[in-house]
């Protein structure tokens, strides 16, 4: 491939995919610029290395899923990282997901194992059987997450006075 092609095919991913990069990347980090950092760092391996041929859309999407999750692990084993989320930054997330603040907040207090899940099978659409595949984990394992973490947002949303206890007996 010459270095044009390469060129036009790097800049085609990241205008597709580095929001969703960076929505990733914000579900391990909590804040802009450490997440900002994995924007750059998965799309700079991208181009160090060599781009694989994707087969589908679909393959592009899981590829980076995965390459983003496992350079956030990296990232996280490499050095230790503060676990405060700042109001601001759930701000940013909100706008640029769309989700509600009190749900992006709430959410971005889960443990890392509920707060990806949950993110992938809420906002971006995956299913039970491709999370379990994208984070290399049993599709049980995912489901007892999902559940686990569904309950750990309740939670968080009634102690943040969010959750209306009464008007939503039995749901979550």
């Amino acid at each position: 491939m010459d270095s044009f092609g390469r060129q036009s095919d790097m800049m085609y991913l990241y205008e597709t995919y580095a929001d969703m990069v960076y929505r990733i990347g914000y579900c391990y980090f909590g804040n802009r610029h450490d997440t900002q950092d994995v924007v750059q760092g998965v799309f700079l391996k991208l181009l160090d290395g060599n781009l694989p041929t994707f087969q589908d859309t679909e393959h592009e999407k899981a590829f980076l899923i995965v390459m983003t999750k496992n350079y956030c692990k990296d990232i996280l084993k490499s050095s230790w990282r503060r676990k405060r989320v700042q109001e601001q930054e759930i701000q940013i997330l909100q706008q640029e997901s769309g989700l509600r603040a009190d749900m992006a907040y709430a959410l971005m207090r889960l443990p890392e194992k509920y707060k990806l899940t949950l993110y992938l099978y809420y906002y971006e659409g995956y299913s039970v059987k491709e999370i379990a595949k994208l984070l290399e984990q049993k599709e049980t394992t995912i489901q007892t997450h999902l559940l686990r973490g569904r309950k750990k947002l309740k939670i968080e949303l009634e102690q943040e006075g969010y959750y209306d206890r009464k008007r939503s007996q039995g749901t979550i």
